[in-house]
């Protein structure tokens, strides 16, 4: 099996986890807490952070990675004098399950989502904790009883273990976060402003990424060049290597059929309308 399969499992999934991060149910549930729309990020660093327990800013601002430090430190560790970990934990997930039964509708007691649970959780039981905090963390939550919701948690598992070995692929370039975030919006993936506003970068500290990027011979100008690119593909395949492990547990067969299923789910939550772009949380 390669890593094109791997690819393409992520990118068929993602939506189905990803969309807790844009939903108006979870900004409802939070809003419980005391929180304005103004303190998005309050919210979405202390819900998905949670699972680690009761740790401080640092820690966010090292798992989460892309993210400015000054907006991570506004947000934790004063989250937690709102509501506890546990507590933040459980509003995520009313939220996840509000959500999914408004986008999905009866799909969420179909077979094809308990068929899809099934699979999701063979590939969940291949993958080890070491060297991936925010999978960890996430392990130590209890398994959701209803089928859309544990195959969210499935979901949400096997991306924050993709997404930790990606991080590491990035340590190992010793790519900083805004040269990381660059290589990203320049490879076409997001569209351009995206990553640096919503990452809370200043457009001084965006241009001296840039410059550090040129300088290593990877831009030119403004854009990427052919190695900037080869880069770029190159953290995705090992981004992708390092996240085999569940796709071998389930072969090429079973990773054709978990796309299969999830699939119309991804669909109906991207073209929902409400949500916007989805984007990847960390590079």
């Amino acid at each position: 099996m390669d890593t094109v399969i791997a690819r393409k499992v992520h990118r068929t999934i993602e939506a189905y986890h990803g969309m807790i991060y844009l939903v108006p149910e979870a900004q409802a549930e939070y809003a419980t807490f005391g929180l304005s729309s103004e303190e998005y990020f309050k919210g979405y660093f202390a819900s998905r952070s949670a699972a680690m327990g009761r740790v401080p800013g640092e820690v966010v601002v090292a798992t989460f990675y892309n993210f400015h430090p000054d907006l991570v430190m506004r947000a934790v560790p004063s989250c937690w004098n709102l509501a506890s970990p546990d507590e933040w934990q459980r509003a995520r997930r009313r939220a996840a399950d509000a959500a999914l039964r408004r986008l999905l509708g009866d799909a969420v007691d179909s077979p094809s989502m308990t068929e899809a649970l099934g699979l999701a959780r063979v590939a969940v039981d291949a993958c080890q904790p070491f060297g991936r905090p925010l999978f960890a963390g996430h392990t130590s939550l209890e398994w959701p009883d209803q089928p859309h919701m544990a195959l969210w948690h499935a979901i949400s598992l096997l991306r924050e273990y993709r997404g930790d070995g990606h991080i590491s692929t990035l340590v190992a370039q010793e790519l900083s976060p805004i040269e990381a975030l660059v290589l990203h919006e320049r490879s076409g993936m997001v569209p351009p402003g995206v990553l640096q506003s919503t990452r809370a970068w200043s457009d001084d500290e965006w241009s001296a990424g840039c410059e550090r990027l040129a300088g290593r011979g990877w831009m030119e100008g403004t854009e990427l060049n052919e190695p900037g690119r080869q880069l770029r593909e190159d953290i995705e395949r090992h981004t992708d290597e390092l996240a085999m492990a569940p796709w071998q547990a389930l072969g090429t067969e079973g990773c054709q059929r978990l796309r299969d299923l999830v699939r119309p789910f991804s669909k109906a939550i991207a073209e929902s309308g409400d949500l916007g772009p989805l984007t990847s949380t960390r590079t």
